[in-house]
């Protein structure tokens, strides 16, 4: 039997994050020392009508560790002009490693944020993208020069981006659907706020209902649970306080 205020925090966190599904508060549960099945917890949400959330299939699971995936991605102002997003993301806890915010991606820019992403003896072993014609000869050789072996996804196949892809539609479907994008200053600040979320709050089914960033499990004895707004209200966080 799961206990009344139980119920009442999963219907609360339920109202205050509308676009959370079960396996993201029974992740912020575990997180509260709550030991309870998902299942339960879909049986006591608030119940909306909305369509479901797209998934991904997983691939490349024998480079995780030594693989990041690089990918540009569009957003529309509100004055109609098209900012693109660069994202270099690493497989093994899912971390967004670097992101930058340009009206002109030339590929002397994306040069520029492949080496800030990857100073000094830090370049991955391999590098998978797209066959964007975004991704120059300038950037195939610099991609070369840092050692790095770069995979090709096959065309029209973003199934084989399986991470990154799924990351741009957490960043999309979270972030950027509820909010007003009026300059790239503006875009840079929104996807800065959900990338600090992104790594230090938000649970991911692939990493065990875990955080990028390990967060720890808090005691049930630890203090009343405190609702912690993120991501300008958008999002929450829920911890343990003593009194």
């Amino acid at each position: 039997m799961v206990p009344r205020e139980v119920r009442e925090l999963i219907r609360i966190m339920s109202r205050e994050n509308p676009i959370w599904g079960a396996p993201r508060i029974h992740g912020e549960l575990l997180k509260l020392g709550i030991d309870i099945g998902e299942t339960s917890v879909s049986k006591y949400m608030v119940r909306r009508r909305r369509p479901p959330s797209q998934t991904w299939e997983t691939f490349l699971a024998n480079h995780v560790k030594s693989m990041v995936s690089v990918d540009f991605f569009t957003v529309p102002t509100i004055r109609f002009q098209v900012l693109y997003v660069f994202l270099v993301l690493a497989h093994d806890r899912r971390r967004i490693l670097h992101f930058a915010v340009t009206a002109h991606p030339t590929a002397e820019w994306s040069i520029q944020q492949l080496r800030e992403a990857f100073p000094w003896d830090t370049a991955p072993q391999y590098l998978l993208r797209d066959r964007d014609r975004i991704f120059g000869k300038e950037f195939v050789d610099q991609v070369k020069a840092m050692g790095i072996k770069q995979v090709l996804s096959a065309p029209r196949s973003p199934w084989q981006r399986a991470y990154v892809e799924r990351v741009i539609g957490t960043i999309r479907r979270e972030c950027l659907d509820h909010v007003i994008v009026f300059n790239e200053r503006s875009l840079y600040g929104h996807v800065r706020d959900f990338v600090g979320y992104y790594h230090r709050t938000r649970t991911h089914l692939g990493l065990q209902k875990d955080t990028p960033e390990f967060r720890p499990v808090q005691s049930t004895e630890a203090g009343r649970i405190i609702s912690i707004p993120q991501v300008g209200g958008l999002h929450h966080r829920y911890e343990r306080h003593a009194a």
